[in-house]
């Protein structure tokens, strides 16, 4: 679950880490008294879930209260656009209200996760304010790295190597230390599949602070963090996407025009996988479960026909738990209540297989049942194709 920035600032501060005085406004009057409370000289940030805001017009520094607020008028509701919003934008529906501060450096520090020592890694480096992955690919000797060892943590040791690594020496080394710990402990306690501060200033008065902050937070750890839901802002999130997490489906939009309906995570990969292969692009990821039931797989099927770049639907299902029979039914309800025109392939393997086939042959409904996962792939492209164009 990704989270606005004020929010990702907010947490890692109860762990410790220095963070500017700010504070979230929705309104341009909001804004200007702000601006007054913290004291004139101000930097007003659009809040959206994307990085690149300074690039597309969402981050200005301003000198007083009034600039402040005629800024926030142009920034509140604007569709703002970044190179990780794509083209449709960003619609601004907060901003973040904060100090100035007197940089002298910027730095980079975040954690991922390593999927080949199955640990996470801190990374520091002394090239902040830009892209990570455009360090990595121009000057990969340039990030410094650090294994955090479970149970144990990133030690004082780890830390002050980072630090002092990145150049940041002297007393402001050990407050740099100080937050590089609190930030390591800040992802472990929220169980967070990214923390990143980008950038990670040194000032001119000595101190350290996240200037930038992004935490995104891991969906299947929310059980232990009942607090954290709420920060999950629905205005940043696909209304499709919103739309199936209100039915336990796992979907997530894509720009394509072969809809998938699969059961289980790994079979929807191979089967974006041979979408491709076979000439296509999947238009979603949609991973209705193992266990879904008649209602589920009536609104994935709505919730995949709701995309209007959606030529033809590929329904590939290996019945264990859900059985073919079930999703079969779930189907032909769906078809008929929306009167689909888009062609619908169908490869079905597992439980009641021949049942689930009878019961799509006798519906009267056009389905193509295909013999593979290479044939139906073939199949759903070449339907898509000759779809295009033709109205729903």
């Amino acid at each position: 679950m990704k989270i606005h920035e004020y929010q990702a600032k907010a947490l890692l501060a109860r762990y410790g880490v220095p963070v500017p005085r700010g504070e979230v406004v929705l309104t341009v009057d909001e804004a200007e008294t702000a601006a007054k409370a913290i004291g004139g000289s101000v930097v007003v940030k659009a809040q959206i879930h994307a990085g690149g805001r300074g690039k597309g017009g969402g981050v200005k520094v301003v000198h007083n209260a009034a600039e402040a607020r005629d800024v926030a008028e142009k920034i509140l509701g604007m569709t703002l656009v970044t190179h990780q919003t794509g083209p449709e934008g960003r619609v601004v529906h907060r901003i973040l209200i904060e100090e100035t501060l007197p940089i002298a450096h910027e730095y980079y520090l975040g954690i991922v996760l390593d999927r080949v020592t199955g640990k996470n890694t801190f990374m520091a480096s002394a090239d902040g304010g830009v892209e990570i992955e455009e360090v990595a690919a121009k000057t990969p000797e340039r990030i410094l790295k650090e294994t955090i060892t479970p149970g144990l943590g990133l030690t004082a040791f780890q830390a002050r190597k980072l630090a002092f690594g990145t150049g940041i020496t002297g007393a402001q080394g050990n407050l740099a230390a100080q937050a590089i710990q609190a930030l390591a402990k800040a992802n472990d306690a929220l169980d967070a599949s990214l923390a990143e501060i980008n950038p990670f200033i040194t000032t001119t008065d000595g101190k350290v602070y996240a200037l930038d902050a992004k935490v995104t937070l891991d969906d299947n750890a929310l059980f232990r963090h009942k607090d954290l839901i709420d920060l999950r802002d629905l205005n940043e999130e696909d209304p499709l996407e919103v739309e199936a997490s209100r039915f336990g489906l796992n979907y997530i939009k894509l720009d394509g025009t072969v809809a998938c309906m699969v059961n289980g995570a790994g079979l929807a990969m191979a089967t974006m996988d041979i979408i491709k292969y076979a000439g296509g692009s999947p238009a979603n990821f949609l991973d209705v479960g193992g266990g879904a039931n008649t209602e589920q797989i009536r609104n994935a099927f709505r919730i995949l026909l709701s995309d209007k770049a959606v030529k033809a639907v590929l329904i590939n299902i290996f019945g264990g738990i859900l059985r073919c029979d079930t999703l079969a039914t779930g189907v032909v309800t769906a078809a008929r209540e929306l009167s689909v025109k888009v062609p619908i392939v169908v490869r079905m393997e597992g439980t009641n297989v021949e049942l689930g086939r009878h019961i799509l042959m006798d519906s009267g409904l056009n389905f193509t049942i295909a013999d593979g996962m290479r044939d139906a792939a073939d199949k759903v492209v070449a339907l898509a194709a000759s779809h295009a164009g033709v109205g729903r």
